[in-house]
């Protein structure tokens, strides 16, 4: 009989120590899922920021057509890149995919501000002044969420990984989840300054 009792013992605290992983791994994917909510906040912010910032330069950039043309694709590019995460946060293809259209984004933006430093009535326009301000701030923001949610991320993948949390975390089909980085064939250009020449 205390057998039975000892067993029946180790049996509950067993399947309270399971619960307890489980609920662990579960509050670690809803933190990296909140987190990348604040990647979406700043990126919709960023690209409602872009159809003013394309339509204050467009009058002066008459000649820079083609530079134009590319912000407002890889917006676009960019926008399909977001929704496509948004589905799935923290999926690799999804991140991978995130991260390809914002680094393309990033150097189109990088071309547009480059070349309008070429026009002096741009630069000192008021509405220019005010967007280069505010697409600055939004993105300090959203580098600022990219870098919570990689931490939730990492947090999650540790947590999912160490034994015996592995154990749980294979039972129960919790996928590993990737990082938000800047693909290796777009680091130099994203993170070069952009050139301009006449």
């Amino acid at each position: 009989m205390l057998t039975v009792l000892i067993l029946l013992g180790i049996v509950v605290v067993l399947a309270f120590w399971a619960v307890g992983i489980y609920n662990g791994l579960v509050t670690a994917r809803n933190a990296f899922k909140n987190a990348f909510a604040q990647i979406d906040v700043q990126l919709q912010r960023r690209f409602d920021l872009i159809p003013n910032l394309v339509e204050t330069v467009k009058g002066y950039l008459t000649h820079e057509r083609e530079t134009l043309e590319a912000v407002i694709a890889a917006r676009g590019a960019a926008v399909s890149g977001l929704s496509a995460a948004k589905a799935s946060p923290g999926d690799p293809a999804a991140m991978a995919q995130l991260a390809n259209t914002q680094g393309m984004l990033d150097s189109a933006l990088g071309r547009l501000l480059a070349v309008s430093e070429a026009y002096p009535d741009l630069k000192a326009n008021q509405n220019m002044m005010q967007l280069t301000e505010e697409l600055t701030s939004t993105e300090n923001k959203v580098a600022f969420a990219r870098q919570a949610f990689n931490d939730s991320v990492m947090a999650y993948n540790n947590r999912r990984e160490v034994f015996p949390s592995s154990v749980v975390a294979g039972m129960f089909n919790f996928a590993p989840a990737a990082l938000l980085e800047i693909p290796p064939d777009q680091q130099a250009e994203v993170r070069a300054a952009p050139k301009v020449q006449f």
